[in-house]
């Protein structure tokens, strides 16, 4: 469930005004503790603004291949169409330096 930042920032302020441990109080009010804490880093961060909702964006993707390898690969293939996908691999992995 999406909340406020107005909402965040009363659920930051009810926690750590609480008699109660952080944990016993996120309980209390049913709040995953992952939310709570990334809210409140953000809030020590940024103040109220770090709580309002940004737009999420695209992760870097760890195993994508650079566009130049990639070129590099489909060049290699259409070279040798005679060989099987590996031979090509092969190929480049042996002469490259």
């Amino acid at each position: 469930m999406r909340h406020s930042a107005a909402e965040k920032l009363e659920i930051i302020g009810l926690v750590k005004g609480s008699e109660l441990s952080v944990r016993w109080a996120l309980a209390e009010l049913d709040i995953p503790r992952s939310m709570f804490y990334g809210g409140y880093r953000r809030y020590v961060q940024d103040g109220v603004e770090g709580l309002s909702d940004r737009k999420p964006h695209p992760g870097v993707c760890w195993n994508r291949i650079p566009e130049s390898v990639r070129e590099e690969v489909v060049e290699t293939a259409h070279s040798h169409p005679d060989k099987s996908p590996r031979e090509p691999a092969r190929l480049m992995t042996d002469t490259r330096n």
